[in-house]
């Protein structure tokens, strides 16, 4: 593409270069999480929520466990006016959450965001103003001095009133477009800024450092989070805060690794909704961190209905390979990697095992309001024997022979091949059925009597459309001698090397299911029988192979 020429780095790298957070291996211990849903999430999408639809998105964000949240930008529209004062006129915001209100740093927009919080316990006021060259340049027109003292001047007029109604609000401050600024001047604003509010320990104030619009890759934006964070003024007053876009794809990155930078707060939305590509995914922050055994101080324990919910509110969709909340994130379809987790369960299971350690599985989606059967190993024309088998023994309690799980396998994929679809447990269950235990075929054998004599001596009744037929055979042991009357019968050579049984539930009537697998032209053919009688559920399976067999040769 010959349409590279016209790009260039659009990023700025520290003057001092800020390395620390590179010897670090992994996120310790949860950031602060601002849900920006109601503001970002809802200005990006086609049709805005309703009120309605609004209260009750911030209902579900309150439970998800948020502790600040940004409804909106009350000074834009009447809508999201009227928002914050049904939250507050309503009583709706608990105690313990923190409503965020957005402003520019313009005097009479930060007027009228005060006029929207007045009653609020407990409120964050967020102001910015863009400080990138691109901005200051094309958009602006100003100096660097110029956008500096709009940062200035918005600072003093929110202290100003906030004096002025008696109340407590906390200040957070943007340097919008960050990544476009250079490191040493965005510093420079945001400390003109905290040398305004003056932070304390009891009141901090908030330095949030937007990736507006992601254009380095995340270990740059760690370099200017670190050098910020180094130099910032009253730094143990200041959370420094992160606010990733995700115009690269690397989104969460970026908040991964600025959180190692120095970032102890995270701006961002579920499944990653916002302008262009969206914003960060909390969701995936947090579960990743669920996934090192670090507390998220989140709960997406029902995955299933936040996702459900969420369509609902936003009409937008979660992918189907969404990180933890997409349909098919846990669905493994490939023989190889169903067999892996098959075996990998049964070890864990077996081994009692504290920690998760589940081949293809970074996290157990139980922990998610995911199953097993359902989410997890599912069947198509890739799967094997050891995802078929899974199926049937978790949905049917069927603990197939090993050798025989090979046949079903194969049988089931022959059946998805053909119909282009996937299997659901039913539909493998309908395959094992018709292929093992046929409720018709070329003969029956309603009845047999045993006698001991030298051994087992059992006459069969074989039965073939209108023709009745007793065989009298003899063998080691009642399925011997009935094989070898099916021989006899019907001139049949082969060889019983397979005999399993198992009950299918606990209990003294419980039904129990045979699996029989004979060998005749280097060749197994296998069969099922139920039934609650354990020689009665043996012949059945013997009948069935027997059937497969002189099916095949015929």
């Amino acid at each position: 593409m010959e349409q590279y020429k016209k790009y260039e780095k659009q990023y700025f790298l520290p003057p001092e270069r800020s390395m620390d957070w590179a010897e670090k291996d992994a996120v310790e211990q949860a950031p602060i999480w601002c849900s920006v849903d109601l503001r970002d999430g809802n200005q990006a999408l086609v049709e805005p929520m309703s009120l309605k639809q609004k209260v009750e998105f911030f209902k579900l964000l309150t439970e998800i466990g948020f502790k600040e949240i940004e409804v909106g930008f009350p000074a834009a529209s009447d809508t999201e006016y009227e928002f914050l004062r049904t939250l507050i006129e309503e009583n709706l915001i608990p105690d313990d959450v923190t409503v965020q209100v957005l402003t520019q740093a313009r005097e009479h927009i930060i007027r009228k965001t005060f006029e929207a919080v007045r009653g609020a316990k407990n409120v964050i006021v967020h102001v910015y103003n863009s400080t990138s060259v691109a901005q200051r340049e094309q958009v602006f027109k100003k100096s660097r001095e110029e956008i500096k003292e709009i940062a200035v001047a918005g600072a003093k007029l929110l202290r100003q009133l906030t004096e002025e109604a008696g109340a407590d609000y906390r200040f957070e401050y943007s340097p919008e477009s960050f990544t476009g600024t250079e490191p040493e001047y965005a510093l420079e604003v945001c400390n003109a800024v905290l040398d305004v509010w003056q932070p304390t320990a009891e009141r901090k104030a908030i330095i949030n450092l937007p990736v507006t619009v992601e254009n380095s890759m995340p270990h740059v934006y760690a370099q200017q989070v670190e050098y910020v964070s180094k130099r910032l003024h009253y730094r143990g007053n200041v959370v420094l805060s992160l606010h990733p876009h995700n115009d690269r794809g690397c989104g969460v990155a970026d908040a991964e690794f600025g959180i190692l930078a120095g970032g102890e707060r995270v701006e961002g939305t579920l499944f990653g909704n916002g302008e262009r590509t969206g914003n960060v995914d909390i969701v995936t922050l947090a579960m990743n961190m669920l996934s090192q055994g670090v507390d998220p101080k989140l709960n997406f324990s029902n995955m299933p209905y936040i996702t459900s919910l969420y369509k609902t509110f936003t009409d937008m969709p979660v992918s189907p390979r969404q990180p933890y909340a997409g349909e098919l994130v846990f669905a493994a379809f490939s023989g190889s990697h169903q067999d892996a987790i098959a075996k990998g369960m049964d070890w864990h299971k077996e081994k009692s095992c504290e920690k998760w350690t589940v081949p293809y599985l970074p996290i157990d989606p139980q922990d998610v309001g995911r199953e097993y059967d359902s989410d997890v190993i599912r069947i198509n024309s890739q799967s094997g024997k050891g995802g078929v088998g899974y199926v049937l023994q978790h949905a049917y309690g069927l603990n197939l022979p090993r050798r025989m799980k090979e046949a079903m396998g194969y049988a089931a994929k022959r059946v998805s091949d053909h119909a282009h679809k996937e299997l659901k447990a039913p539909e493998v269950y309908a395959v094992f059925e018709r292929e093992f235990m046929p409720q018709e075929g070329s003969f029956s054998v309603p009845e047999c009597h045993f006698r001991q004599i030298n051994g087992i001596e059992a006459d069969v009744t074989v039965v073939e459309g209108d023709k009745t037929t007793v065989v009298t055979a003899k063998g080691n042991g009642r399925l011997d001698a009935v094989s070898n009357a099916l021989k006899q019968h019907f001139s049949l050579t082969y060889l019983l090397t397979s005999y399993e049984e198992h009950a299918l539930a606990k209990g003294t009537s419980s039904q129990a299911i045979s699996y029989v697998g004979i060998d005749a032209n280097e060749k197994t053919y296998w069969g099922a029988g139920i039934h609650e009688d354990i020689i009665a559920s043996s012949i059945a399976a013997l009948v069935n192979a027997v059937r497969n067999y002189m099916s095949d040769r015929a």
